[in-house]
């Protein structure tokens, strides 16, 4: 499994900005793909969740009517649109993705198998 994580950037507060997570490797109809983010000295945490098969979207609450999750069967491909951002939205963002995963460990790191290599988000004041 392959995720390849783009569309980071540097941003002013209240603007929009779309990550991509471009999969490969596998069938991904029985996976769910997560957002995680990691700002400098901070732990990784959850931004949001889906489930490739049914759609199923969950969300951490700090981004909750912000951003938006979504897939694309054809390009094989996961986005987070992400409105309105926040200097604290300023990280870098991680996709992941995991076949096995429950609904109770959908927001929890470890339980993820893959992970792509990060893209940075700068949102300035």
């Amino acid at each position: 499994v392959q995720l390849q994580a783009s569309g980071g950037g540097l941003v002013q507060a209240g603007d929009s900005l779309r990550l991509s997570c471009a999969a490969s490797g596998r069938t991904f109809s029985r996976y769910v793909m997560g957002w995680f983010r990691q700002a400098p000295g901070k732990e990784r945490e959850f931004v949001a969740a889906i489930r490739w098969s049914t759609g199923t979207t969950n969300y951490a609450n700090s981004v909750k009517g912000r951003f938006t999750i979504s897939r694309d069967n054809a390009k094989n491909t996961v986005y987070l649109q992400m409105n309105s951002l926040k200097p604290e939205d300023t990280a870098v963002y991680y996709c992941a993705a995991d076949q096995t995963i429950g609904v109770q460990a959908i927001s929890i790191a470890r339980y993820y198998d893959y992970w792509g290599r990060g893209t940075l988000v700068t949102v300035s004041s």
